[in-house]
């Protein structure tokens, strides 16, 4: 919900033109484009707490496998950066060690010199000195050497070393595509991206429920909607399964700086800049500096500027993007279910042999720190 904005005659205007013109623009941009290859792997503003952000763009460059924007991605679907979490097996905070592993990675150079896996100035550095021997010891494996590295933070590297790439178990499989979807949102954005080929048609669905009463957590299902409930009811008309909260939403996909808007890109704001959890507001981009969004209470879908104290910046959905920020709206921490191979021992470190997986115990997959 965000507070109202009078929104004058002649701005109306434009979007009602814009709509119809978009049709025929987006859809042959997003046919002749493909997006902009990774860049260097910069966190792009706003998608990470200001603080940890700083950690990770210090942290991601420690091997050439590692992008602070991965980084950040792999955290995010680890703990969604609540460095406070503790998994069901006991592993802590935003890496996600567990307290008998922790040692090997944590050092006295970091964070206050305490070494404690709830404060992310020790635990981010940790977790990428992790990833990066990790990598390392797999580094005479074929195939993707990024995704091997994945696959060894969240089943361990003796599995992977013994399949020759990731394991065969769908939650590493899983975990390794989501983490490589979800850097895209993190990734600072690149010099040109193509506006997805989809947002015309959401556009239309919020476009034809313009005049809707405002509904405090409406999702569509009574036909009334909040802010957050349009954004994925427009999308899922589309296809794309969108997560429900504007939060959430604003990881489906890259970012993209206020002059390279296109249509159907999502607009957010949020009440401290620097700070992402405290995303408020999400509205849908039509052109002309000018958005569908359901408001607040008492107001109905409109247009509205977008112009605004509070905005934060911009997302472009990407279907295998929203697909991980879906899953990642759910934290690995908080995930239960079958495990997905072996676990290393309280105080194995990457060099070690592996147990053999027959007779490891088994247990949650954030317990392989």
């Amino acid at each position: 919900m965000r507070t109202s904005v009078v929104v004058g005659a002649g701005l109306l205007a434009t979007p009602f033109l814009l709509v119809g013109a978009v049709v025929v623009g987006t859809m042959s941009v997003a046919a002749g484009s493909s997006t902009a290859a990774a860049g260097v792997g910069r966190i792009a503003e706003g998608t990470v707490p200001s603080d940890y952000a700083v950690l990770m763009e210090k942290s991601g460059h420690m091997c050439p496998e590692l992008t602070p924007s991965l980084l950040a991605a792999q955290l995010y679907q680890e703990s969604g950066f609540d460095p406070n979490i503790v998994s069901p097996a006991g592993a802590i905070g935003i890496a996600q060690f567990m307290p008998g592993t922790w040692p090997n990675w944590s050092s006295p150079q970091d964070g206050d010199g305490k070494q404690d896996p709830r404060n992310p100035a020790d635990a981010i550095p940790a977790a990428a000195r992790y990833d990066c021997a990790i990598a390392h010891q797999l580094s005479g494996i074929g195939g993707d050497h990024v995704a091997n590295m994945l696959a060894g933070y969240n089943a361990g590297p003796g599995a992977v070393q013994q399949f020759q790439g990731i394991p065969p178990y769908a939650e590493t499989q899983h975990y390794v595509k989501n983490i490589k979807a979800l850097e895209q949102a993190f990734r600072a954005p690149d010099p040109v991206l193509a506006p997805s080929d989809m947002a015309v048609r959401a556009i239309s669905f919020a476009y034809n429920r313009l005049g809707t009463p405002y509904e405090w957590g409406g999702d569509g299902t009574d036909g009334l909607f909040d802010c957050s409930g349009l954004v994925q009811a427009a999308y899922t008309s589309v296809g794309i399964t969108m997560p429900r909260t504007a939060s959430e939403q604003w990881y489906t996909g890259p970012h993209v700086p206020v002059d390279q808007l296109q249509p159907g890109d999502l607009v957010f704001y949020a009440t401290n800049l620097k700070n992402p959890g405290t995303i408020h507001h999400v509205g849908i981009y039509v052109g002309g500096g000018a958005m569908i969004d359901a408001p607040h209470t008492g107001a109905v879908i409109r247009f509205d500027p977008i112009g605004a104290a509070d905005y934060i910046g911009a997302t472009r959905p990407q279907p295998l993007v929203v697909d991980a920020a879906v899953d990642a709206s759910t934290p690995q921490a908080k995930k239960t279910g079958t495990p997905p191979g072996q676990t290393p021992a309280p105080n194995q470190t990457p060099n070690q042999p592996a147990q053999n997986p027959a007779t490891a115990p088994r247990t949650t997959a954030t317990s392989k720190r």
